[in-house]
Parts: structure tokens; sequence; C-alpha cells
């Protein structure tokens, strides 16, 4: 059978197959609460078949918002809205689901991405962002720099959040440490320029990802945890790839069960060099010198390029994003593709065989025994 379709255990949980639908914002929450539309997003990718569907990055405090759009979960109200989504993800499906937690730090308070995604003003809803340092991305406000009181404020805000994910029925928690939010720019010495505990070297700099890690474990017993980390930064003396497997080496040390592995997002001038899978070497080496479960993302479209970058051992699972918006049933496709079988819920079985003849599909029973 095809590596791709083989089961795989990480941290507490057996994950049915490799492959995971990737954290996708939506900018569709109601003051942080999920909507409507996220029953309708995430329902949709639920039935895909994918081993994992990960909740979009939601953040741990209102101001960690990137938008007014984002989700949240810092309240009762976020906290309910979480539990409808996925109570309606598992009705009718044994996904497993995930959850990702951030804070936008200095890359918060935009207007929608359809809007343009701009910083907002304070007359249309916007707020002082937090960084680690007073330093603005690219032309956008100067943020505030985290003072103590801030710091303080920020580790529990992480944990309750997670409580409130465990809670909700997550099966999954992942630290968004990546794409230029918070817990990057105090790891990336392009955006922190701090003179105390949390700034200067790679040992200060990772000090406050760490924490949070920490807490979130102590917070969220029982279910699978990971991070999100950033590989290059993609601009001179920006976080190397030698930095990455020190991270995710201390996060092994702490508890961690895996790591995705991103690249980008910290600064404007940033030059990516982008094509198909161009982030996989970088999960490569994190694999090779960590014991981590290992996920690696960016540019995997084709059912074929996944499967070798799990049989090849570059990473052990892959995420995809635009291509399951585009597909939701891209994990059929693939499964039909690389020959494998796959459940399907039985309202919808009857559309594999005129679509793809001849496929394997498991009945709900089947696929549980």
């Amino acid at each position: 059978m095809a590596k791709l379709f083989s089961p795989i255990t990480i941290g507490p949980h057996t994950y049915a197959n490799r492959i995971a639908i990737a954290p996708m914002a939506q900018y569709s929450a109601d003051d942080g609460s999920m909507t409507d539309w996220h029953l309708i997003h995430l329902g949709a990718l639920a039935t895909s078949g994918a081993g994992l569907v990960m909740i979009e990055a939601t953040s741990v405090e209102p101001m960690g918002r990137c938008s007014l759009g984002d989700p949240g979960l810092y309240n009762n109200e976020n906290e309910a809205a979480l539990c409808r989504v996925i109570e309606a993800m598992r009705r009718y499906t044994p996904v497993k689901v995930g959850i990702q937690l951030s804070h936008g730090g200095r890359k918060g308070s935009t207007a929608l991405h359809w809007l343009g995604g701009q910083p907002l003003s304070t007359a249309d809803g916007g707020w002082e962002n937090l960084a680690p340092s007073a330093l603005p991305f690219g032309t956008w406000p100067t943020p505030k720099a985290a003072d103590a009181e801030d710091l303080e404020r920020l580790v529990p805000a992480f944990a309750d959040s997670a409580r409130r994910a465990a809670r909700a029925g997550v099966d999954l928690i992942e630290l968004h440490a990546a794409h230029g939010y918070l817990l990057h720019q105090f790891l990336s010495p392009i955006s922190n320029e701090r003179t105390d505990a949390f700034g200067g070297s790679l040992e200060n700099r990772m000090r406050l990802p760490l924490r949070v890690f920490e807490a979130v474990r102590d917070a969220a017993p029982g279910v699978t945890l990971g991070v999100r980390l950033t590989a290059s930064d993609w601009i001179d003396g920006g976080i190397t790839p030698d930095e990455a497997v020190a991270f995710a080496q201390k996060l092994e040390a702490a508890g961690c069960h895996y790591v995705d592995v991103t690249s980008g997002g910290i600064d404007p001038r940033q030059k990516i060099a982008v094509g198909p899978g161009y982030q996989v070497s970088f999960a490569h080496t994190v694999k090779q010198k960590t014991n981590l479960v290992v996920r690696a993302v960016g540019l995997i479209v084709a059912p074929e390029q996944a499967e070798e970058i799990v049989a090849s051992g570059k990473a052990d699972l892959v995420a995809i994003a635009r291509a399951a918006l585009a597909n939701p049933r891209w994990p059929w496709e693939a499964a039909h593709v690389l020959g494998a079988p796959i459940e399907i819920p039985p309202q919808y079985q009857r559309a594999s065989s005129s679509a793809w003849p001849g496929w394997t599909i498991l009945a709900p029973k089947e696929a549980a025994e």
C-alpha cells in the first residue's frame, strides 16, 4: 500500500493516514467566534478522508488576532463556537481535528484579506500591536515592545486557550512559531533586538516560545502537541536551518511530538526560492537531526509528489493547503491515483464508482477494524 495512506502514531493518537489539511485563514469569525462559514468550510474538509484536519490560526487574546475576522479562543463564547464546529465535523466522520494557537504580534490589526489586508487604524477598529522589539513589519505601524507585564500575560494566555481547545475536544494542538507571527518574532534576530533574557543569543530568543510550549503541554495533557517552526527567514541575518534544528531539539526534550517545518514571513525583504516542494529539504534536515515526527508543507500538490516525500523518508507526513481549497476531496483523488483504499462517508460512496471505476473504498465499519 502507498506509504502516504499508512497510519501514523503521533504522541497519544494514531492518525489514519499521513495527509494533513493545513490551517488556512478564513477571515470569517465574529468577534473571535467561529461562524456558520466554519461549519461549511471545515465540514467539507472533515469528509475529505485526510488523517488530520487543522483549524486555522486561532488567537490567544483579542490583540493577537491578525484581523477582525480571525478566530480566537480567549472567552467562553469563542469556546462554545469552537465546540459547535468540532461537534459538526465529528458527527458523521471519524476525522481527527487539530487547532493552531497563535498570536499575530506586529502583523496583527489588519483589514480582511480580500479587502487588501493592510493595517487598520484605531478608527476602523484596529489596535496597537505587540512585538519583541519596536520594529515595524515593513512600512506598517511601529509596534509596542513587550514589557515584563506583557510577557507575564502571554504565557498563561496560551495555556488558557490550550485548556479551552482540549475541552472542546481537539486531538492535536499546534503552536504557530512561524510566518512572522509573535513567537517567530521572538525567535528571529530580524525582529528581536532585545537586550534582556529574551533577546540576543539563540538560547535567549528561544526562551519565550519554549515557556509557551511548556505551559501548553501542562495545560492540555492527552493531546498531540506540535509546533510550526521556521527553517529560514530567507534574508541575511535571519533564522537558519541549523537554528531551526536547535529549536526542534529543545522542543523534543520538552515533550513535543511533532514539528511542521516551513519558512518565511518575517520581513517583506525576503527572497524566497518558490517552487514545488520548496520547503521539503528543510523538513528533511530536521528529521535527520531529531527523533520528532516531521511534517512537510509548501506547494505539495500532486499525489505522486506527496507519496515520494513520505516514502523516501524526507518527512513523516505532508500538509496540503491551497490544493485542498481547490479540491476538498484531494485525499480521495490521491487514494485513487496511488491505488490505496480510503474511507468515504456512506452518503458519498455511490459517487466513487462512477468517478473512478475500480477504486477500492472502505465502509465506515471496515475502516474502524
